[in-house]
């Protein structure tokens, strides 16, 4: 195995756990964190979270090929583990915060976590990074000696800060854990971090593509055009004339993928080695990023999301599935706030012994945003009907 750059987080200088636990023998303390996202509820929740498309879309079969939650961040792991790998950065941080990313994503992917910031406005708000940093400080309630996870203090800041520094007003799930253990938001993230936040662009850039051509929104004429694609398409029709359509598809995008991929791991390169950093605190102490594309490319990702946006997630019939997960939020969130005995026993006996309106509407939050898509519609349609 390749020696870890200088730069790279080592195990041995970890900062540890908030609450002490002796080492593993066998396994390093972020292949520990990583084994327990991906045993906890909230990982298996994932499966059945909306991506982009409602996960009960599709007509028949063709829905069940639709990235879900749960296969959006196994694609981000993936692309963390292969870009920290190639610039000798530690691979299984880079994992953990790629797993762990998405934890906090309510039902109905953004749509879900829009209705609730929304809801939650009058009690400290909502934000899908900070439930992240809730659910595996508390709310995973599986081990004998502690709430949450006990995860170590680097995996906590890459799902806290893995997007860049956070300043302002803190989302209080964010502030809690920060006020526990100081996460120096100010700084920047470790660069396995920074790896698993380009990871997350470069997986959901290229899926949506796929689901989207899948699901009808677009045609791959409309896609030729715009930057990076086009070009990916036209390699494909030279090498392989007549080719299959499925296969010309795939053929292309992962084209498409693999132009993402090689920009920024070449230009985390060359930054690297201009730069010199000596050690990771050295990475956070920097004015910006050190993992990102390169600018040409970013220009041309942001066109992409340009018609993304337009074609694929404002199309009219994603805007109706919106609409209706935003509606069924509504309803289920002040129904639960007003009437905290219909919620289950285990979350029922806490919401009545709370007399403090923001505490209880936090809890109740917890539950809503630990819904899975379909739990969700069936609660609605349960409780209050159509």
């Amino acid at each position: 195995m390749t020696a870890l750059a200088p730069y790279a987080c080592h195990p041995a200088d970890s900062r540890g756990r908030l609450h002490h636990e002796s080492l593993s023998t066998f396994r390093s303390p972020w292949q520990r964190d990583r084994d327990r996202i991906i045993h906890s509820s909230a990982f298996r929740r994932l499966k059945h979270k909306t991506q982009v498309f409602v996960e009960h879309d599709g007509e028949g079969w063709r829905g069940d090929y639709f990235r879900t939650r749960l296969t959006h961040t196994i694609e981000v792991a993936q692309v963390a583990r292969t870009i920290a790998g190639a610039l000798n950065l530690n691979a299984d941080l880079a994992e953990t915060v790629a797993l762990a990313h998405d934890l906090g994503h309510p039902p109905f992917g953004h749509t879900g976590e829009d209705a609730l910031a929304a809801l939650m406005a009058p009690y400290g708000g909502f934000d899908h990074n900070a439930q992240a940093l809730r659910i595996v400080t508390r709310l995973e309630r599986h081990y004998a000696d502690f709430d949450g996870l006990n995860l170590t203090w680097e995996s906590l800041e890459g799902i806290a800060k893995h997007n860049g520094p956070v300043t302002g007003r803190l989302p209080y799930a964010l502030a809690e854990v920060n006020a526990l253990w100081d996460l120096e938001l100010h700084t920047n993230a470790s660069a396995e971090a920074q790896v698993a936040a380009v990871a997350d662009d470069v997986a959901y850039n290229h899926h949506d593509l796929h689901d989207g051509l899948r699901a009808g929104l677009f045609t791959e004429a409309d896609l030729a055009e715009l930057p990076v694609i086009g070009p990916a398409f036209a390699e494909v029709d030279r090498l392989y004339p007549g080719l299959d359509p499925t296969r010309r598809r795939y053929e292309a995008l992962r084209r498409v993928f693999g132009v993402m991929v090689e920009d920024v791991i070449a230009v985390a390169q060359n930054r690297l080695t201009g730069l010199q950093p000596r050690s990771a605190d050295e990475i956070r102490a920097m004015d910006g990023p050190i993992i990102r594309f390169s600018k040409p490319l970013y220009q041309n990702i942001k066109a992409i999301k340009a018609f993304l946006f337009q074609r694929m997630y404002r199309a009219p019939s994603v805007v109706v599935e919106r609409t209706h997960a935003t509606r069924m939020l509504n309803d289920l969130f002040p129904l639960f706030l007003s009437e905290p005995d219909r919620l289950p026993d285990q979350w029922r006996d806490v919401a009545v012994g709370l007399n403090d309106p923001v505490e209880r509407a936090r809890l109740v939050l917890d539950y809503v945003a630990g819904m899975t898509d379909r739990y969700a519609i069936a609660e609605h349609q349960r409780l209050i009907g159509g």
